[in-house]
């Protein structure tokens, strides 16, 4: 795992927007398609927003979801919600380059073996994510997966849904379906994340983020979140 220790969390998102579309490129020019997993939260949003802005080869683009809240459509609590706003409505990705979680279905077990088959479709058998963006928790978390949840031994399926976790439960993917990725970018930025980065960094399988498989991954940090690795932070 590569570790590259930035100024701030601005540098992570502008850092993140780069190598995605540098990603995005040599996939179109190897496979022909580009398929990218995008998580939730303000660095990421951010990123996204930084992506739009970017060289990136759109009509061979799917944009596929790392984990999404049980919540109604348009709810801010919603990934989808903050992924149309930073992405969506600045770049010129079709509806049917975009497949979102389908987490307002009646019926969310029969939805996430659904969400499974829809990434067989555009990804292959077994399905494979081109790019996953992940996230740390203070927790350790990562995706959906949290600390005791029964999803983290999850084994036989690419798309699971967790217990309630800070007030909601969600639809993520599992452990299989990451760590066939052929790259990983991990956007971690705040002191609060520090230790958990450090922990993620010796692969410590005690926390959920530890269980992701490291080869072909990259960390972006901001210089709070990777004091602890005492690494000088590139200024970009």
């Amino acid at each position: 795992m590569r570790i590259k220790a930035l100024l701030d969390a601005d540098a992570v998102a502008r850092v993140g927007a780069a190598f995605t579309a540098g990603e995005a490129r040599g996939a179109v020019a190897a496979r022909g398609r580009f398929i990218m997993a995008v998580s939730g939260g303000h660095t990421p949003w951010a990123m996204l927003r930084a992506l739009a802005d970017q060289d990136v080869p759109w009509p061979d683009v799917h944009v596929v979801q790392v984990d999404e809240r049980v919540a109604p459509a348009g709810h801010p609590d919603r990934n989808l919600t903050h992924l149309q706003e930073s992405l969506l409505a600045h770049c010129p990705l079709r509806p049917e380059q975009v497949h979102a979680m389908p987490v307002e279905s009646p019926d969310l077990e029969s939805a996430s073996a659904e969400y499974a088959a829809t990434l067989q479709k555009i990804a292959g058998i077994p399905a494979v994510l081109d790019l996953a963006h992940l996230g740390l928790g203070p927790d350790g978390h990562t995706a959906s997966l949290v600390p005791a949840d029964p999803v983290l031994d999850v084994t036989g399926v690419d798309v699971a849904l967790t217990g309630p976790y800070q007030g909601r439960r969600r639809m993520t993917l599992t452990y299989p379906m990451l760590n066939r990725s052929r790259r990983i970018v991990w956007l971690v930025t705040g002191r609060e994340k520090a230790e958990m980065l450090a922990r993620l960094c010796e692969s410590d399988r005690s926390i959920p983020a530890g269980r992701v498989r490291q080869q072909q991954a990259v960390v972006l940090a901001d210089r709070e979140a990777a004091s602890p690795l005492r690494r000088e932070p590139s200024r970009r």
